[in-house]
């Protein structure tokens, strides 16, 4: 009986072993350079390509950031996107990695940069490169992983919990201060919304608009709100009317006022508060522990 039993053993083992032989091995590298490669898929002209993940990276914080902040600030991003990269090259079972809009990480190429900048182009590709080859092949990890690294343009004074925007519980990505943000010019925006057009995308009867039972978020933002009976979430609200961000007050006059606070979903690290950091004298180190909570900064071995 013992070797019955024995033998079902072995048997099981090789299905398994057999089974796992095909799965797909997720490797950061190609076998003749030992590159690390992205594959990256252009929505809009539907074209796929593979290109070297620093040349890419350096795309990412062309579109991502400003040219004109900090230098540390950029270095901070070029991490931020190469570990955001990296967790996507390692999760997806596509025939891309990553798309080339906000979908994923905004990415531009070398001719998209020159109608960008124009006579600047040269100065602030440099710039960007530079950056990204003084961090080359350094990302955030944490408990022995590349982090999904999520940022954003500008908090409102706050970043926001993952789990109050994406519905995920990640341990490094939790609400921090980040009060340089108030600084920053279009901090504060107001816009005006017809009725009948903020009637229509939210599907509510527009005779009488009432607003109620707001409920924040600790960071200030809305997590959802009553309008006309009818409960949102603030995400959806801010995807539905296409507000700037999530911490937002609405006054209802002739139309409807609008006023928003930041830029962006909240999590991870602001960018505008980086650079503002970096203007202090932060390292791109120092901005990165502060909006990542107990990362590491490692360098993938090639």
């Amino acid at each position: 009986m013992k070797n019955i039993y024995l033998l079902i053993a072995v048997i099981i083992l090789s299905i398994i072993g057999f089974i796992s032989s095909f799965k797909k091995e997720t490797t950061y590298f190609n076998e003749e350079n030992k590159e690390i490669e992205v594959t990256i898929k252009n929505q809009e002209e539907g074209t796929i390509e593979t290109l070297d993940l620093e040349e890419y990276i350096i795309g990412v914080v062309a579109g991502e950031m400003p040219a004109s902040f900090e230098d540390e600030a950029l270095k901070a991003q070029a991490i931020a996107a190469r570990s955001y990269a990296l967790n996507k090259i390692k999760s997806t079972n596509k025939e891309y990695d990553l798309l080339t809009d906000i979908t994923n990480q905004v990415y531009i190429t070398k001719e998209e940069m020159q109608e960008k900048w124009q006579e600047e182009y040269e100065k602030y590709y440099d710039k960007i490169k530079k950056a990204v080859e003084d961090t080359k092949n350094l990302v955030m990890m944490y408990d022995g992983e590349v982090i999904s690294a999520y940022y954003f343009a500008m908090s409102n004074g706050k970043t926001e919990d993952v789990s109050l925007v994406f519905g995920e519980n990640i341990d490094y990505l939790v609400s921090v201060d980040s009060s340089w943000d108030e600084n920053v010019k279009n901090f504060l925006v107001t816009n005006e919304i017809e009725k009948e057009e903020f009637c229509e995308k939210l599907d509510i009867s527009c005779e009488e608009i009432k607003i109620e039972e707001i409920k924040r978020t600790d960071s200030n933002r809305v997590d959802t709100i009553k309008i006309n009976g009818k409960e949102y979430k603030g995400t959806k609200i801010r995807a539905l009317l296409n507000l700037r961000s999530t911490d937002f007050d609405i006054e209802i006059k002739e139309s409807i006022n609008i006023t928003t606070r930041g830029y962006g979903h909240g999590v991870g690290m602001s960018q505008y508060g980086a650079n503002e950091m970096a203007k202090n004298g932060a390292t791109y180190e120092e901005i990165l522990k502060y909006y990542y909570k107990d990362i590491n900064l490692t360098k993938i071995n090639v």
